[in-house]
């Protein structure tokens, strides 16, 4: 049963709701989803760029919020694979946006891709290419 971007939020504020207070999900589509993290000073790293760990961070999240919506709220979907490709140094102090395709959705495994770009520039900034396990469904 698929759900929609309200749903989904309904659902994080109630059992998630640190997830929502630096991200904010953008729309939820048809196999995606698009999600806007609001860089802060802790995300951050020397020479003014943002850190790996928060673009991951943003990634997995959208993948997150991608199997949401395709399959329905399911909290217990988990991470059980990333790999991130760093193209391009992103502006520091600027918010980036992660845009997630999934690319199979099977029964106990989906796969899906998180483009990262620097909300100043056309250019993406990473490519994170992630799988999530899937509970079995009585």
């Amino acid at each position: 049963m698929k759900s929609n971007k309200t749903e989904i939020v309904q659902f994080l504020q109630q059992f998630f709701s640190p997830s929502l207070e630096r991200c904010e999900i953008e729309e939820v589509t048809e196999k995606g989803a698009s999600l806007v993290w609001h860089v802060a000073e802790n995300d951050l790293r020397p020479g003014g760029t943002i850190s790996g760990p928060t673009m991951m961070a943003l990634a997995d999240f959208a993948l997150y919020v991608a199997i949401m919506g395709e399959i329905g709220l399911i909290g217990l979907a988990v991470t059980t694979n990333m790999n991130i490709n760093f193209l391009r140094k992103p502006s520091g102090g600027v918010d980036i946006r992660g845009v997630c395709r999934l690319m199979k959705v099977g029964k106990a495994l989906i796969v899906g891709e998180v483009w990262i770009y620097s909300l100043d520039s056309d250019d993406p900034v990473a490519h994170v290419t992630g799988t999530y396990s899937v509970p079995p469904q009585k």
